[in-house]
């Protein structure tokens, strides 16, 4: 046990302090910066377009330590059928001195020159990519440069085609199709790449013949098409002479003939072949000596973009603005059921293509990712490529969100296959041996299990959980100095170090959002097995050590903090109230102390240094 130092908090002290503090409800953006507007369709892209799409991506070093870990110099030894590396997520609430002990990136040998590894990647991956036109040439230029740009980057594509506007069925509709697929091709190869279009069937309608997968998910609908080691020649041919596969959406029938089939039924089977054909097969290599291209490509899909003409799927809590992140596991249904009818005429394909994200994640690794983005938010894609991040964070304040000029209808949104969410509330519910491992690999520490536990039948508010104990966050109800209601407490908040870079950090706090400083507002309505928006709002409070250098990811979800000694005090605002004390005001708005805030603080601080630590 390590022990406290116990600090007495006087007003005078208090006051000196809050210079340190600030509200996210008075920000309408905060620690960032307005990205460069995206060029319109009938600019010209300016010469240095591909750096400023790259700077637009604005990436940490941890995103660029996972870019690099993807597409840099690798060891020998390293297994070529592995997922992509975890990408570093922020750590657990450190209520000691665990903030040193951070999971890092898996360290790689640096590239030498770094920029010429960026420019020039040794190891190349491969990403489904469904066009999903009609497109102008000038939206079809667009979207070219940015595929092209991705090539750069070590992401090689493999487009499918689909016209909205030819309807399956026409006499003439196979010539249609060819010439859309070489309409794709031209536009990338003037803009510098080489592609190589393919016409014929990369798929066979229905289902494998020796297929006995039973999915855990009842209600997963299988692809209707699926493809052999042997259909993929003519994708890995080109791939392995440096060529972009344009592919037509032909199938081949029960009669061997090729048919057009819906391009999404071709992309589900490709998602799945080319998975399984990289799990068993050797991979195709280039010529010795060639630089032009490495001589190792992944096939396995690290992602799945969707480009049409109207982006992200809409929600509801955001006024018909895209979703920024979905949690398939737990969301799916739930967008559905909360999908307005009018959003099917300005948004008709948004359901198919969330149900196509769902299928292809099923059978690509845990790590990858699905994007639905316009042709206006071509740079979009690059950012996703470094960062595998919503343009936003879904998980900061909702006053945040409101007020962001990155918020746009067509800002992206991005697809995981997430882990279903739930909510416990008494520690008999717990699962402990569970329990206890996700908290000791997320700290690296010993857990005291029988205090902690002891300390939790006293003063447990609710557990969230994700997965099968993948994270978890528990808030504790701390009894008050000053006699009034219990203090909203987050005792702890840990993610499995496999499962850091799999988005479960962000689904884990927007459910945290949910059940506690969130509660009251239609937005929180979310499935993760709680009061489901129901209730009032409470204000959330927790601790780190000051040194901890992930509270830049707390500070950015908070709204407001004090330096406490060696810790900060951060706290988030219920933000019902915040809304209606703001109501009340009208234009004169909000003032920075309010006669409800007088005195919070020293009772917060009083409470929360008391709480002992967990650890052993």
């Amino acid at each position: 046990m390590i022990p406290h130092s116990p600090i007495r908090l006087t007003s005078a002290a208090l006051r000196s302090q809050r210079s340190h503090t600030f509200k996210a409800f008075y920000a309408t953006l905060r620690g960032g910066r307005s990205p460069p507007p995206e060029p319109s369709d009938d600019a010209p892209p300016p010469d240095n377009d591909f750096f400023m799409s790259i700077l637009r991506s604005n990436p940490s070093l941890r995103d660029a330590k996972s870019y690099l870990a993807s597409f840099g110099l690798r060891p020998q030894s390293y297994s070529s059928s592995s997922s992509e590396p975890k990408m570093a997520e922020p750590p657990p609430l450190a209520d000691s001195s665990t903030s040193k002990q951070i999971p890092e990136a898996q360290e790689l040998p640096k590239p030498s020159p770094v920029i010429a590894s960026i420019l020039n990647p040794v190891y190349r991956r491969t990403a489904l990519v469904k066009i999903q036109g009609p497109f102008t040439d000038n939206q079809l230029d667009s979207i070219s440069r940015g595929l092209v740009y991705l090539e750069k980057l070590g992401l090689v594509s493999v487009i499918v085609v689909e016209h909205d506007d030819r309807p399956r069925g026409e006499q003439d509709e196979r010539p249609a199709i060819v010439d859309e697929v070489m309409r794709v091709v031209t536009n990338l190869e003037k803009q510098g790449s080489r592609a190589r279009p393919i016409v014929g069937a990369v798929v066979r309608l229905g289902p494998k013949p020796e297929d006995d997968i039973v999915h855990s998910d009842p209600d997963f609908d299988p692809p209707e098409t699926h493809a052999l080691p042997s259909d993929l020649v003519a994708i890995r041919s080109a791939l392995s002479a440096g060529e972009i596969p344009v592919i037509a959406p032909f199938a081949l029938d029960s009669f061997c003939r090729s048919v057009r089939v819906d391009a999404n039924e071709v992309i589900a089977g490709l998602a799945r072949g080319m998975v399984e054909v990289s799990s068993v097969g050797p991979r195709s290599t280039g010529q010795e000596g060639s630089l032009e291209f490495s001589s190792e490509l992944d096939l396995t899909p690290l992602r799945l973009m969707i480009i049409d003409r109207t982006g992200g799927v809409p929600s509801y809590a955001r006024s018909g603005y895209p979703h920024l992140l979905i949690n398939l596991t737990s969301e799916y249904q739930h967008i559905h059921d909360t999908f307005d009818e009018r959003w099917r005429e300005s948004n008709p394909s948004a359901l198919t293509n969330l149900a196509l994200a769902r299928k292809c994640l099923m059978y690509m690794p845990p790590t990858s990712s699905a994007i639905m983005v316009s042709h206006k938010s071509p740079s979009s894609l690059i950012g996703n490529l470094i960062t595998n991040k919503p343009a936003v964070s879904s998980s900061l304040p909702h006053a945040l969100l409101q007020g962001n000029r990155k918020l746009t209808p067509h800002t992206p949104t991005l697809l995981r296959r997430g882990l279903p969410i739930q909510v416990l509330r008494s520690v008999s519910e717990i699962d402990k041996d569970k329990m206890n491992t996700l908290l000791e690999q997320s700290f690296n520490r010993k857990l005291d299990q029988v205090s902690f536990y002891n300390r939790l039948d006293n003063v447990l508010d609710f557990v969230i959980i994700a997965g099968d104990y993948a994270g978890a966050a528990i808030v504790t109800k701390e009894k008050s100095t000053s006699g009034s209601q219990t203090i909203s407490y987050l005792d702890k908040f840990a993610v499995l170090p496999s499962n850091q870079g799999d988005g479960t950090v962000d689904f884990l706090w927007v459910a945290l959002h949910d059940e506690s400083y969130g509660l009251g507002h239609p937005f929180s309505a979310n499935p993760n097995g709680g009061k489901g928006g129901k209730g009032d709002g409470r204000d959330l409070v927790w601790r780190s050590r000051a040194d901890n250098p992930v509270n830049k990811w707390y500070f950015e979800r908070s709204s407001g903090h004090v330096r406490l000694g060696a810790w900060v005090l951060f706290w988030c605002d219920a933000e019902r109230r915040l809304k209606i004390e703001e109501g009340r005001r009208g234009s004169a708005g909000l003032s920075y102390i309010e006669n409800w805030e007088k005195g919070r603080l020293s009772d917060w601080g009083e409470v929360v240094l008391k709480i002992p630590s967990s650890w052993k």
